[in-house]
């Protein structure tokens, strides 16, 4: 029964966002979630999404309440034939939203080097893969959305060598050598999950394209600054994409999306590197100063949507309900909440 109350009233707080033309000729909302959908082992994210687990139904009430038409889904564990996806599809699609449009690329996370990525003398842990994770896929990232992507021109610069980003802030010992080995540079590559750029065909024909990365926390590590150091190239890669440095960069109607595992003055981490982001006049933030995840110890903002600045923003929000049911809905789903934006071509 409580279940039920709570439901009504975060559908009650949402429906103001859903009730929004619907054609995305006139208004493209576009969102960025990190739900927080992994789980310790392969295959356990698709059993909690078929049994009806709590955290997975918020999750989907969130989204369903708000509706966007281009979804970035951030901590959802990736697997090969992409059925805990389909399944969360198929989960919306009952609550009234659906998406038949999905894609996802395998992501660093959990992807074994069999090489001491870390420095602590041991292989085969965690932080030994490409990116932080227990298992091929742990805390990977989807594109769910009711327009068409074209999917054979995604362009997945997930292996890009760390080194080999322009001016790359590259962890050393105390004696200057690589950190944390020679070896293990060789092979690093500069994503933690992944950085991807994603045409999504509007009606008419004309695209948008979806910037999508999700960056490592600036913290777990030691005095040679590994995870901070790549935090901030990671970030930073950004510009240099939008620079050319990669090949063609989309010069307008695009939208960059991640978390950045970043605030612009709060917190550890090399800040410098979103507030470039933030500042960039090739870019519009639309939501200055707003949080949007609440960690035990503080609300920070580390999710963003940053429009290409020949968007007109019509409208723009983080669900975050202020008190009551709705908030313990919110707050089931995920420690982040779901930022949204919606767009029209100037």
């Amino acid at each position: 029964m409580l279940r039920a109350v709570a439901a009504t009233v975060l559908l009650l707080v949402l429906a103001s966002l859903a009730a929004r033309p619907a054609t995305a000729q006139e208004r493209l909302r576009v969102a960025v979630y990190n739900t927080e959908l992994s789980r310790d082992g392969p295959g356990l994210l698709l059993r909690d999404i078929r049994k009806g687990d709590a955290q997975v139904g918020a999750v989907v009430e969130v989204i369903a309440g708000v509706r966007p038409d281009v979804l970035l889904l951030l901590g959802f564990d990736w697997d090969y034939k992409g059925e805990a996806l389909a399944a969360l599809a198929d989960r919306l699609q009952a609550a009234g939203a659906p998406y038949p449009h999905r894609f996802a690329a395998r992501p660093n996370s959990g992807m074994a080097t069999g090489l001491d990525m870390d420095g602590n003398g041991r292989r085969g842990e965690a932080r030994d893969a490409q990116g932080y994770g227990a298992f091929t896929g742990q805390g990977g990232m989807a594109v769910l959305s009711v327009l068409p992507m074209a999917k054979d021109r995604v362009r997945d610069f997930s292996d890009l060598l760390w080194r080999d980003l322009p001016g790359a802030l590259l962890p050393e010992h105390p004696d200057g050598r690589p950190f944390p080995s020679e070896e293990a540079q060789a092979v690093q590559r500069l994503s933690s999950t992944g950085h991807w750029a994603v045409p999504v065909i509007l009606p008419g024909g004309a695209e948008m394209v979806l910037l999508a990365f999700h960056a490592t926390p600036p913290v777990f590590d030691g005095p040679e600054d590994r995870n901070g150091r790549r935090n901030h190239d990671e970030v930073i890669f950004w510009r240099h994409f939008l620079d050319g440095a990669f090949g063609p960069a989309p010069g307008r109607r695009f939208v960059l999306a991640g978390d950045a595992n970043l605030d612009p003055g709060r917190g550890d981490g090399r800040s410098d590197a979103i507030r470039a982001l933030l500042q960039d006049p090739r870019l519009v933030d639309p939501l200055p100063g707003q949080e949007t995840v609440e960690w035990d110890f503080a609300r920070m903002r580390v999710d963003y949507l940053l429009p290409s600045s020949d968007w007109e923003v019509l409208d723009s929000g983080v669900v975050w309900p202020e008190g009551g049911a709705a908030l313990d809905r919110v707050e089931a789903a995920s420690r982040h909440r779901l930022v949204w934006v919606d767009l029209a071509l100037r």
